[in-house]
Formats: structure tokens, sequence, C-alpha cells
């Protein structure tokens, strides 16, 4: 009789988990979700199509589960730029490059997973992702200029709320021209410029 501890507990993945998600990522990002197919994510992702059901299950589930690694992964690198330089100009301005960088990388489809592919998936789930995520993006400036405020860099009437809503309105644009094409130094150099703008003082 053969013991429980020994015996098969199913053949071992043949994948590796995330770079499977990241394959996805670029699936549904050049593809569109509703361009993309079941046979188009096992032949990308290099899974069998009992395992793609089984670990990631079906299009719609591994949509929001790539949705969302790929806005933890995007959120670090932002909040890591925002929070990093000590100067609040150097601070934005590393914001908005660091949206430049995503939506150039090399390798990638130019622009954004979630500005430029999820608004156009019709789920509900989706769009509170969504709106949750800028509602992040948001609060999360709006920590930094209150951090300026604290350290003396502009004055306490600073219109906190308006300005962060500006300044992910303004990486959302640079995004969107880097999927038109807008050349990458020309969208860092505009990033810079954003940056100087913001902190006017309003009249």
């Amino acid at each position: 009789m053969q013991n429980n501890s020994t015996r098969s507990r199913g053949r071992p993945r043949n994948f590796n988990e995330s770079e499977a998600l990241k394959k996805a990522t670029q699936i549904f990002w050049s593809k569109s979700y509703d361009g993309v197919g079941i046979d188009d994510l096992i032949a990308g992702m290099g899974v069998g199509r009992q395992s793609l059901y089984s670990v990631f299950g079906d299009k719609r589930t591994l949509f929001l589960r790539v949705l969302r690694a790929y806005a933890e992964r995007k959120g670090a690198g932002a909040a890591k730029a925002l929070f990093s330089p000590p100067a609040l100009r150097d601070a934005l301005a590393g914001f908005l490059r660091h949206a430049v960088d995503a939506a150039t990388e090399e390798g990638s489809v130019a622009g954004c997973l979630m500005i430029c592919v999820a608004p156009l998936v019709d789920d509900a789930e989706v769009r509170q992702f969504l709106k949750d995520a800028a509602a992040g993006g948001v609060a999360l400036v709006e920590r930094r200029f209150c951090d300026g405020i604290e350290a003396g860099e502009i004055p306490s009437d600073f219109p906190v709320a308006t300005r962060a809503r500006q300044v992910i309105d303004l990486a959302r644009g640079l995004t969107m021209h880097a999927q038109l094409g807008a050349p990458r130094k020309e969208l860092l150099k505009d990033a810079e410029e954003a940056a100087r703008l913001v902190l006017l003082s309003p009249p």
C-alpha cells in the first residue's frame, strides 16, 4: 500500500506564474480586452488551457488579476518617485517623469494599461477598481503637498486638493501622448515644465 506522503500531488507547473502574468499584461495591453481570446492567452503566456483556467481563471478573472498586479507595481514606483526627493518640485517632476518612463518602457506597448485599456472594459468591478486607484493617486500627491507645506516650501493656503488632481491629470495626459507616439525626450521636458507650473501660487 502506497503511503499518502509519497503519492503524486499532480504534475508540477512547467511555467513561472509571475512571468505568465507579465506576458498576459502585454497581451491585454497590445490587443485590448475585447480583442483578446483564450487562444491568444494560451499561446502568449505559454500555458496549457487547463492550467490557464485552474491557476488564473477565465479571461475576466485573469484581467482583474493582471490589473491589480500592474497597479501595485506602478503605484510602488510612483510613490518612490514622489517621496524620495527632499524638494517638492523635484518630487513632482520625478512623479511625472515616472509616468513618462512607464509609458515609454522599452519592450512594452506605449501607454498605460490602466489609462489606455482598462477604461474601455465594460465591467463594474473594473470601473470601481480604476476609480479607487485614481482616488489613491490623488491622495498620494495630496500627502506630498502637505509635506511641502510643513517644510515651508509652499504656503499653508496652497490649493492642495485641486493641484493634486491636476498632477494626476497631467500624468494621464503625458501617458496618452506617449500612446500617440510623442517622443520620450519631448515628454520628459513637458514633465519638468508641468512640475514648475503646478507649484505657481494661485492668484
